[in-house]
């Protein structure tokens, strides 16, 4: 297929604040997960909560729309329509995340920081469902929302989806532009070994695929582009492309899933030798970033 690799301009990322979360769920352990979630004494202290933002010909496309500050400073977020999942569940999030958001921190007040305009959004594209990956569709009323259809019927059918943090309420709200997204075979040289994907933009430029492993549906995007080299942000399939590379699985999720997406992505890293990978945890997104600008700013 022919790609259009000038459509997109830039590749940049912003914060909607940052959390300190137990060693063990970004590096996972041996032990169980109550055990470390209860007792475990190891914080990896300010772990950002990255939105990442594409600069399109049609418009901004973002990776992603954050964590509303309400949602780690307001109880009644997780309560609108007595959908807030039991009190284990909100134990649970209290022992695994210690949050530093303010009121400024939201996705609105960051894009605007950023230089941008909320209605500038044309499309979010969602690696998954849960609250820290949602919480800025509010300030984007005019764009596209896209979620994958295994992400969708969890909000549609489970009966409290809050119980995997997925805040159905936050999600449908009035006015909400929501898509599916539309995985359709592929032979691209570039996307194997993944044989289906979802070319979001038309134009070959940004393309979704498939990782399932740490939520319903969880998905990545490759961007290709003149100014950088291929980028494939991989959501929270892992918390840094080390340890995705090294098979270090995080503290929580699907084990065999992550496996088998972990050695998707290390077969399109092999094919693609200057692959970036990125995920929207790492604290070095900001500089891998600037490093593949750099680098195709050098080769010319």
């Amino acid at each position: 297929m022919a790609v259009d690799c000038e459509a997109v301009k830039n590749v940049s990322v912003i914060s909607t604040g940052s959390a300190a979360m137990h060693r063990e769920h970004m590096y996972g352990s041996r032990k169980p997960a109550l055990w470390w979630v209860a007792r475990g004494k190891e914080w990896v202290a300010a772990v950002p909560l990255n939105v990442f933002v594409i600069e399109h010909g049609e418009g901004l496309v973002l990776f992603d729309t954050g964590m509303n500050p309400s949602a780690a400073t307001d109880p009644d977020y997780w309560t609108v329509g007595g959908d807030w999942a039991d009190s284990v569940e909100r134990w649970f999030l209290d022992r695994v995340f210690r949050f530093e958001i303010g009121p400024d921190d939201g996705l609105g007040p960051q894009l605007g920081r950023a230089g941008y305009r909320p209605e500038d959004v044309k499309a979010a594209v969602h690696s998954h469902l849960h609250f820290d990956h949602v919480g800025g569709i509010g300030d984007i009323p005019g764009a596209e929302l896209f979620a994958s259809p295994d992400a969708w019927d969890v909000v549609q059918k489970a009966k409290h989806p809050e119980r995997e943090y997925i805040p159905r309420s936050r999600i449908l709200i009035p006015g909400a532009r929501w898509q599916l997204l539309d995985f359709a075979p592929t032979d691209d040289p570039d996307l194997a070994p993944f044989t289906e994907a979802c070319d979001v933009m038309g134009d070959g430029s940004l393309m979704v695929v498939s990782t399932p492993g740490h939520s319903f549906g969880s998905v990545s995007m490759l961007i290709r582009s003149a100014g950088s080299p291929p980028i494939l942000l991989v959501g929270d399939l892992t918390y840094s492309a080390d340890l995705l590379f090294d098979n270090e699985l995080p503290g929580l999720g699907d084990k065999s899933a992550l496996l088998e997406s972990f050695a998707r992505v290390q077969a399109m890293k092999a094919n693609l030798p200057d692959l970036v990978v990125v995920a929207s945890h790492d604290t070095t997104a900001v500089s891998k970033l600037e490093a593949a600008r750099r680098s195709v700013a050098a080769a010319t």
